[in-house]
């Protein structure tokens, strides 16, 4: 039971840590790792009928009805690994960029190995999902950045759209919040300013209450996160009740977002002054090239044998 808890904390930190990364989705690393349809009805159960058992018979009974220790295990994970291990990953990326995306590359095309045995049938209308799910997986992709206001809606509406990533697999947040133009803003700045300011109440330093910078990104995270609340309990709601009425129409075009967030994550890419990034064909002649290659199967072969133990327990 332990080692099952153990293994369910390590999913978390996955999820927590690829969420970060524009391009790859923290679903993705629930569907492949099983747990997605778990995640998805247990965060639908926490609706209004959910209160009134913690209002009414209290919080244990509360806590059972929205399978609150897997969701607790689980998001205890995530948010280790966006104060951990994804300092890590922001190192590695910074260092060895084109090794830590050749095995995210790897990890997408490995997910392919899982999926097919998700998909009940391949007929027209999973076909028709598939080219769905992957036309707009492309057009995102290709999408050229979107500059908004940072107003507090904007900000709060950000939360919705991002955590779609950890709801839908294929679709990164990260990376539509960097098509909007805030992605610093909130994944960066604002975190950076929660680490400072916590940072400061333990040494009960609390001069950052003079600070109008540090408070307004102190609110651009508290909008940001209850927006992403809000999405979370919205988005399951819906999904759920798609995977439960129409659950082969709905992994084929999931099938299709992980399709198209490859491009997103192809790792010989260059990027201009202007922050304009294009993709060319590797050098097979070179050792960076197959360096590159050897971690992108490196990924392919941790999805695989991830999935067979999960399928043997």
């Amino acid at each position: 039971m332990l080692n099952n808890y153990l293994i369910l904390f390590i999913k978390g930190l996955a999820m927590g840590a690829v969420n970060k990364i524009p391009g790859v989705s923290g679903g993705t690393v629930a569907f492949v790792t099983g747990i997605y349809e778990d995640l998805i009805n247990s965060i639908k159960k926490i609706n209004f009928y959910s209160f009134k058992i913690l209002f009414t018979k209290g919080f244990k009974a509360f806590y059972i009805e929205v399978n609150g220790k897997f969701l607790t295990i689980l998001f205890s994970g995530v948010i280790a690994s966006f104060f951990s291990v994804s300092l890590v990953l922001d190192k590695l990326i910074r260092d060895y960029e084109i090794y830590v995306f050749g095995m995210f590359f790897g990890m997408i095309l490995g997910s392919f190995y899982v999926i097919y045995y998700q998909l009940e049938k391949i007929n027209v209308k999973t076909f028709v999902g598939i080219i769905i799910g992957l036309t707009i997986g492309l057009l995102i992709s290709f999408a050229d950045n979107l500059e908004v206001a940072n107003s507090s809606l904007i900000i709060f509406f950000s939360g919705m759209i991002a955590i779609s990533g950890m709801i839908l697999p294929g679709l990164s947040g990260s990376y539509l919040l960097l098509l909007m133009g805030n992605y610093t803003l909130i994944m960066v700045d604002s975190v950076n300013a929660l680490y400072y300011t916590l940072t400061e109440i333990i040494s009960l330093n609390f001069e950052f209450i003079n600070d109008p910078e540090r408070l307004y990104l102190l609110k651009v995270l508290v909008l940001f996160t209850v927006g992403s609340i809000s999405g979370l309990v919205f988005f399951s709601n819906i999904l759920s009740s798609l995977l439960k009425n129409h659950k082969s129409i709905t992994i084929s075009i999931i099938v299709g977002f992980i399709a198209g967030s490859l491009l997103g994550v192809w790792p010989w890419k260059n990027e201009d002054i202007y922050g304009n990034v294009s993709l060319f064909i590797p050098d097979f002649t070179t050792t960076e090239t197959w360096t590159t290659l050897f971690f992108l199967f490196i990924g392919i072969l941790f999805v695989v044998l991830l999935e067979r133990l999960a399928h043997k327990h």
